[in-house]
């Protein structure tokens, strides 16, 4: 694993920090990316940009984690709010796959893990933006799946539901916000971040490598189970 070149866009925080520290554990080469660039490469995804600094040559796998929570009744939300919706999680992951792309055609066996949510499976009031962002991953990681398969490059999408991120703090703000939540589950409690690690570690390595075009459903249960 020491000679696998990983990049993780939104790797200081949340899922990307715990992805980071599951592959670091395993001997992975990682490049880490963030808005903030703490700890991190800075990269801005809303911005437009033709080359990422700091790539390595080949590049194994990448894992595009910035994403947004941003619920509202569909009234009031404005078309200012679904374009950055779409800027963040689905025009940053386009941007960032068009620059990454010659570093996956040279690796021999490349991994792309893209991330959707729960709510695009399962209908959710006040989802309205989220999930047609997400949408268009799940498209997108399908589409991409067909068209670079020649070049042995696999595209995998993971769709969670509600995890226990700093991105969802506001959600999870109180004992009583977090024992709802965690009922909302089949198996009785929200995601962590170290689920969706574990997850996304699979997807990047070997033991997955009969497996793209795929949309893993991870999420306790809620989109398939009453």
């Amino acid at each position: 694993m020491k000679d696998k070149n990983i990049v993780i866009i939104g790797g200081n925080s949340g899922i990307g920090k715990a992805v980071a520290a599951d592959l670091s554990s395993k001997g992975f080469n990682l490049f880490l990316y963030s808005k903030s660039g703490e700890g991190t490469t800075a990269l801005d995804v809303s911005l437009d940009f033709d080359v990422i600094p700091n790539l390595p040559e080949v590049i194994d796998g990448l894992v595009y984690c910035p994403g947004t929570i941003n619920l509202k009744p569909f009234h009031r939300i404005s078309i200012s709010d679904f374009q950055k919706e779409m800027d963040i999680n689905f025009y940053g992951a386009v941007r960032v796959l068009q620059a990454c792309l010659k570093g996956l055609k040279k690796s021999d066996s490349s991994s792309v893990v893209l991330f959707s949510t729960v709510a695009v499976q399962t209908g959710m009031g006040f989802h309205a933006g989220i999930a047609s962002a997400k949408g268009a991953i799940e498209g997108l990681s399908r589409s991409l799946a067909a068209e670079w398969a020649p070049n042995k490059i696999r595209v995998n999408a993971i769709a969670p539901s509600l995890t226990d991120t700093p991105l969802a703090s506001n959600l999870l703000s109180t004992p009583e916000k977090k024992e709802s939540s965690d009922k909302r589950h089949p198996l009785g409690r929200v995601g962590t971040p170290a689920d969706i690690a574990k997850a996304a570690s699979y997807l990047l390595s070997e033991d997955s490598s009969w497996m793209t075009g795929q949309i893993l459903h991870l999420d306790g249960g809620m989109s398939s189970l009453k």
